[in-house]
C-alpha cells in the first residue's frame, strides 16, 4: 500500500513525525509531501498568483512553497506521478479539528483535495491544552489499529474521514466513537492589535477556543469525554431538505 503523507503544520512539525510513525505501522512505501512553512487555517485554498516551489528533502520526501491542497496536486500530478497512492494521511494537527474547525482546516483540506481526486482519504489530530505539552504518543499508540479497521470498513468515494485525539495519555482513552459534526457553544475570535517598529498598526487573528456544553453525540462530546472521535465528512454541502422547499416555491 503506497500512502502519501501531508499536513498544515509544515514540513518540520512533530506531528508529521508522528504521522510517519503510525504509517509505518501500515506500510514501507511511505511518501510525504508537505509546506515548507507552517499553513494552519489555510482551508481548501489554492496558490494561484506565484509560483509553487518544490524543494526536496530526500528521495521521497519533499516541501512545497504552498497550501496543504497545493501539496497534495503537486504529489498526484508530479512528484509521484504514474505512482498514485493508495491512500492518503493529513497530519497529525497540533490541535483539534472538531466542529466547525473543519471548514477553516488545512489538515481537512488536504484530505478533502485527496477524496475529490479519487484517493481514500483520512485526517488526523491531536487535542491539546494551551501551554501544555503536546500528547503525540496518544494519536501514535492508536491511529494504525484505528486506520487499518477504517480501511477495512472503507466508505464512499465523497467521503473523508476525521479522526481526532484527546488530550489524555494513551492508556487513558476513554473508547473510540464514531460521530456527528459538533458546533461550539462558547468560541471567542480574538483580533489582537499592536504597532510595529515603525509606528504602523498590525494585527494578530486567533481563537480561544471553549468547549462549552457540547452534544454528547458529536465530536466535541466525545473529546470532552476523553474519546477519540471518527467522523464522517461528505463533499456534498448540499442542505436536501431546503432544497425541495425552496424547488416548490421556485419552480
Amino acid at each position: 500500500m503506497r500512502i502519501l503523507l501531508t499536513n498544515d503544520d509544515g514540513i518540520l512539525a512533530p506531528g508529521l513525525r508522528s504521522l510517519e510513525k503510525i504509517a509505518r505501522q501500515l506500510s514501507k512505501d511511505l511518501w510525504v509531501v508537505a509546506p515548507d512553512y507552517e499553513q494552519s487555517g489555510a482551508s481548501h485554498s489554492l496558490t494561484l498568483t506565484q509560483p509553487l516551489r518544490v524543494r526536496k528533502v530526500n528521495s521521497r520526501k519533499y516541501a512545497v512553497r504552498g497550501t496543504p491542497t497545493d501539496c497534495v496536486i503537486m504529489a498526484i500530478d508530479v512528484l509521484l506521478k504514474g505512482q498514485k497512492p493508495d491512500l492518503i494521511l493529513s497530519g497529525v494537527n497540533r490541535g483539534g479539528n472538531l466542529g466547525e474547525d473543519v471548514t477553516y482546516s488545512g489538515t481537512i483540506a488536504a484530505a478533502m483535495e485527496g477524496t475529490l481526486l479519487g484517493i481514500p482519504s483520512i485526517a488526523l489530530s491531536q487535542n491539546y491544552k494551551h501551554q501544555h505539552p503536546v500528547k503525540w504518543a496518544t494519536a501514535e499508540h492508536h491511529g494504525a489499529a484505528i486506520i487499518r479497521k477504517l480501511l477495512k470498513q472503507g466508505w464512499p468515494r465523497d467521503v473523508l474521514i476525521n479522526v481526532n485525539f484527546p488530550d489524555v495519555v494513551h492508556g487513558q482513552v476513554s473508547g473510540v466513537e464514531v460521530v456527528r459534526q459538533g458546533k461550539r457553544d462558547l468560541s471567542d475570535l480574538v483580533i489582537d492589535d499592536r504597532v510595529d517598529a515603525r509606528g504602523v498598526p498590525y494585527y494578530w487573528i486567533g481563537f480561544r477556543r471553549q468547549l462549552g456544553a457540547p452534544a454528547e453525540d458529536t465530536d466535541l462530546g466525545v473529546i470532552a469525554r476523553g474519546g477519540i472521535s471518527v467522523t464522517p465528512l461528505q463533499l456534498d454541502l448540499t442542505h436536501r431538505s431546503t432544497l425541495r422547499r425552496l424547488k416548490a416555491a421556485l419552480p
